[in-house]
């Protein structure tokens, strides 16, 4: 059954995304470190949020989207009749889910000899107004899709094969592992020329609202070094006193970001 999303990232909290890179973002989550979860002795971390071997295509595009997922699974024949439905396909499942605000998110087991996706299809998602696409598989037609969609794309590789006989789409909207980073339906992505990010909805506003500060705070401690000609190590990383220091600069400022 699809997933349904443990919380439902509205635009405006997504726009906040727009300003900050990736780095900032895993350094967000980063932060957050290991726990052990209820009724548990084992420890699970947040950390695991970066897809590795996941580069972008579309460089200088950037991506802060609601993610909507689609896995491939490996093919067989007895598994055809549930993979090819035309339009009713789980692919074209998945893209009619995407919409303004939303990044379609592949899991094609890392497999990079197969492409995913090509600009016939990707079309759906340029007809729905979605941000993009990001899979660890392979994209074909990247040009075209960047060119005439204006899509963003993150892949494993580029390339002009095809997806079979390596791999066939299966399930729409499903929690998907992407370049080893878990993906729950709804949670979002910031794509950048550094890489991909996966920030889980339910964290997204302690998310943002760490970013938006530390970023401040960054501002303030080149301020410091400027105005003591000190060298970056003096302040940098912040320390929890250089924070609070922030904090009654800025409330002396009655509140200006400075």
């Amino acid at each position: 059954m699809p997933y349904e999303p443990r919380v439902h990232v509205e635009d405006d909290l997504l726009r906040r995304f727009t300003d900050v890179t990736s780095a900032t973002c895993y350094s967000a989550i980063f932060r957050m470190g290991i726990e052990a979860p209820p009724g548990s002795h084992e420890e699970a971390s947040w950390q695991n949020c970066f897809m590795y071997g996941v580069r972008p295509m579309t460089l200088g595009r950037k991506i802060a989207a609601r993610a909507r997922t689609l896995r491939f699974i490996p093919p067989r024949p007895d598994l055809l009749e549930i993979t090819r439905r035309g339009e009713f396909s789980p692919e074209y499942e998945a893209m009619a889910s995407c919409g303004p605000g939303d990044v379609l998110v592949v899991d094609g087991n890392r497999d990079v000899r197969c492409t995913v996706l090509g600009n016939v299809k990707t079309r759906h998602l340029w007809m729905n107004r979605a941000e993009g696409v990001v899979t660890d598989a392979a994209i074909r037609d990247v040009d075209m899709i960047r060119d005439d969609y204006g899509l963003a794309v993150f892949a494993g590789d580029r390339l002009p094969t095809v997806n079979r006989p390596g791999i066939e789409a299966f399930e729409a909207n499903v929690p998907i592992g992407c370049g080893g980073a878990l993906v729950m339906p709804g949670d979002v992505i910031v794509a950048d020329d550094d890489g991909v990010v996966v920030i889980p909805s339910q964290l997204a506003v302690e998310v943002i609202e760490w970013i938006e500060e530390h970023e401040r705070v960054e501002s303030f401690i080149m301020g410091l070094m400027d105005a003591e000609d000190a060298p970056p190590g003096r302040y940098y990383p912040p320390t929890d006193e250089t924070v609070e220091r922030y904090r009654v600069w800025r409330a002396e400022q009655g509140g200006d970001e400075g």
